[in-house]
């Protein structure tokens, strides 16, 4: 692989000549040493949005495809080292009681206790379909969850090295982004700052409509309800910031104790409880990742009125209703 020569130069990689290398390594053609190398020197320069869109390109390419149309996701890239409760889940799952058409894409915990997935099969959700079963769900009850590791069977050549690597590599960036059902429409959180207009420009290069690209001032990957989120939205091509305020939409959350969460079972139980209506902490720092989701999809322009609608819906409790339909169905 001469693209490893370019690493230890320091030198950034082009999209094609990105793609070139993740195709080398998703067809099993890339020995486990050359894998370790690309990586580890890809993270020590600091990878970059076309290296980021050539391993989308290919991931994507080499998945298993769900054909639905009009959806957003709302996954991110984890890795924030918080251990919150699943704040970007539960807002999927909010937006789909509101009659959003999502497409989640996810897996198990690899940073934290609860991943996507665990908080799914705990709420008795089945993780394990079928692209079919996946567009019927999407169509029937507006939700449908890709567990990564059935969707991107490329992945089984680089399992092993990012394992001895045990650190975060390109692919904690690339995964959020290769969703099966091709979304045009994404919440994305990310784990440093620095990385808001690195996805921003690797989403542009995807032809993505309109994504939200957000990390908070105390650390989430997340919308916070503690303090200053800065977002980068991309939006028919156009990259422009936003910077969101807690104080100024009077949301009056309490402390950030009150989102750590723990085991599926747990976190479970915390997100039933808010589906049920009550008025919490973690219930606010949903509407707002859920507000951004409806901003997305282009039913709000003003984010106080996506919050507020959000907001009265979730404490009605209607979300529980539309949990039900979801339920090992």
């Amino acid at each position: 692989m001469n693209f490893i020569e370019k690493l230890k130069n320091k030198e950034n990689l082009s999209f094609d000549e990105s793609k070139n290398a993740f195709e080398i390594l998703m067809e099993g053609k890339a020995s486990d040493q050359e894998i370790y190398d690309f990586l580890t020197l890809l993270s020590s320069k600091g990878e970059v949005s076309d290296e980021i869109a050539g391993g989308v390109h290919v991931l994507r390419q080499k998945s298993k495809r769900v054909n639905v149309e009009n959806c957003v996701d709302t996954c991110g890239t984890g890795g924030d080292g918080k251990n919150t409760l699943n704040i970007s889940t539960a807002s999927a799952l909010v937006l789909a009681s509101m009659g959003v058409k999502v497409a989640k894409h996810g897996n198990k915990a690899v940073s934290s206790k609860c991943g996507s997935g665990d908080v799914l099969e705990a709420l008795n959700i089945k993780i394990n379909l079928e692209p079919n079963e996946i567009e019927d769900q999407i169509n029937k009850n507006n939700f449908g969850f890709m567990f990564a590791p059935n969707y991107h069977s490329a992945m089984k050549y680089v399992g092993p090295t990012r394992k001895k690597i045990g650190k975060r590599t390109i692919f904690n960036m690339i995964g959020p982004l290769s969703n099966p059902a091709l979304v045009e429409r994404q919440v994305v959180g990310v784990f440093d700052k620095k990385l808001l207009k690195i996805f921003a420009n690797a989403l542009k290069n995807l032809n993505i409509k309109f994504a939200w690209i957000v990390n908070s001032e105390d650390g989430l990957d997340e919308i916070s309800p503690y303090d200053k989120t800065n977002i980068i939205q991309l939006k028919n091509g156009e990259i422009s910031e936003i910077v969101i305020n807690p104080n100024e939409l009077n949301i009056n959350a309490d402390k950030f104790e009150n989102l750590l969460g723990d085991d599926a079972k747990f976190n479970a139980s915390k997100m039933i409880d808010i589906f049920k209506g009550e008025d919490n902490d973690f219930s606010k720092a949903v509407c707002l990742n859920a507000a951004a989701g409806l901003i997305v999809m282009g039913r709000h322009l003003n984010f106080k009125d996506s919050y507020n609608e959000a907001r009265n819906f979730i404490l009605s409790g209607k979300t529980y209703n539309h949990l039900k339909l979801l339920q090992n169905v």
